[in-house]
């Protein structure tokens, strides 16, 4: 692209040329070579031209600049550019009579894309001057593109995390109105869950991303219950002991049903949620089921579902049973009349009940 194509393609794009030379007469010669084709900044010393170009960064192209001058040499000025990054955007060209090997080495050190020896020669400094201009241009084009590509996939990969949880929270929620329970029942799991692992030393060794995936796969801890038939689903009396053997497939069926759904396989929620589905209802003293896990055999995360799933039946009414009062609740689960838990569990449920209480209000009292 030539100097006319340059001004002419009407990109938005830097388009100064700032000249620090303390001879008017080489500034007037370099002005004239570049005031056809760009704006025309000058600066008779070094102090003054790194005021200007710091004040007019967003405006300027390309440096020119001399490496004997008073109050602030080009070599000083160099250094404050290349100590601001300055040079990976804007090209500085050195322009000298003469120069030592030495000075010449460490402008390049200090990022001087190009060094042009005076007298200049009008076409060829003009020449090289534009080439880097257009280059600089076309890399921050470059650059541009690629963070719109790169801003783009976050949004799609966000979008595609909103809809996943979105997918997921919807099965839960269909589940708990089929069981005739609130839709807010799954997004209390989380909730509790959530709290449990992340405001107490029970998930000391888990990091906040996977706290969120685990409270996320917390929801689904019922999905079996699409296979257990309405009459049994929703009996409001006592269930009989067979009717209670084909409720508490339910665990082995969610896990069964998670793994057949090949979008959750190769989700990375997968892993929590089958193992929550499954083992929810095991209790630490190896009596719960359906595989009488004992202990830490009972994954951390499924522990800490396992209790919120019993503190929110135990507060909200139920077909089988009206809601029971905040320390009631915190009461039969600490004493086991609900089931044996993790005495460390038990302790962290006790620090954050208050928080956890909060979640209902005003639904408990």
């Amino acid at each position: 692209m030539n100097p006319k194509q340059i001004l002419e393609s009407g990109e938005d794009r830097p388009e100064t040329i700032l000249i620090v030379d303390d001879d008017e007469i080489n500034r007037v010669i370099l002005r004239n070579i570049f005031s056809p084709f760009y704006s025309v900044a000058e600066a008779e010393n070094g102090k003054t031209g790194l005021r200007m170009l710091l004040d007019k960064e967003n405006s300027i192209c390309a440096v020119l600049l001399d490496v004997v001058m008073p109050e602030m040499d080009g070599v000083r000025v160099l250094q404050e550019l290349h100590r601001r990054g300055i040079p990976r955007k804007i090209p500085v060209f050195m322009i000298t009579a003469e120069a030592s090997g030495d000075v010449i080495r460490e402008a390049y050190d200090l990022g001087v894309m190009d060094v042009i020896y005076k007298p200049v020669t009008p076409y060829i400094v003009r020449r090289r001057v534009n080439s880097v201009v257009e280059l600089y241009r076309a890399r921050k084009r470059l650059s541009s593109t690629v963070q719109r590509q790169h801003e783009d996939l976050l949004r799609q990969a966000r979008q595609i995390i909103t809809l996943n949880q979105g997918m997921i929270e919807a099965l839960a929620t269909a589940i708990e109105f089929r069981s005739m329970e609130s839709g807010e029942h799954v997004r209390r799991i989380y909730s509790i869950t959530k709290i449990l692992l992340s405001e107490t030393p029970f998930g000391d060794k888990i990091d906040d991303e996977t706290v969120e995936k685990i409270a996320l796969s917390a929801v689904m801890h019922d999905v079996g219950k699409l296979a257990i038939p309405d009459n049994i689903l929703n009996k409001p009396g006592r269930l009989t002991e067979e009717e209670f053997e084909i409720m508490k497939s339910h665990t082995v069926k969610g896990a069964s049903l998670l793994e057949k759904i090949p979008q959750m396989r190769s989700h990375e929620t997968y892993k929590y949620a089958a193992d929550i589905a499954r083992h929810h209802h095991e209790r630490w003293d190896g009596r719960g089921y359906p595989d009488g896990l004992k202990g830490d055999e009972i994954s951390v995360w499924t522990q800490a579902v396992s209790l919120a799933d019993v503190y929110d039946a135990l507060v909200n009414d139920r077909v089988y049973k009206k809601a029971l009062p905040h320390e009631t609740a915190c009461k039969m689960i600490v004493s086991g009349e609900c089931g044996v838990f993790n005495p460390k569990l038990l302790n962290c449920f006790l620090s954050v009940c208050g928080r956890i209480r909060e979640l209902y209000e005003p639904e408990v009292k």
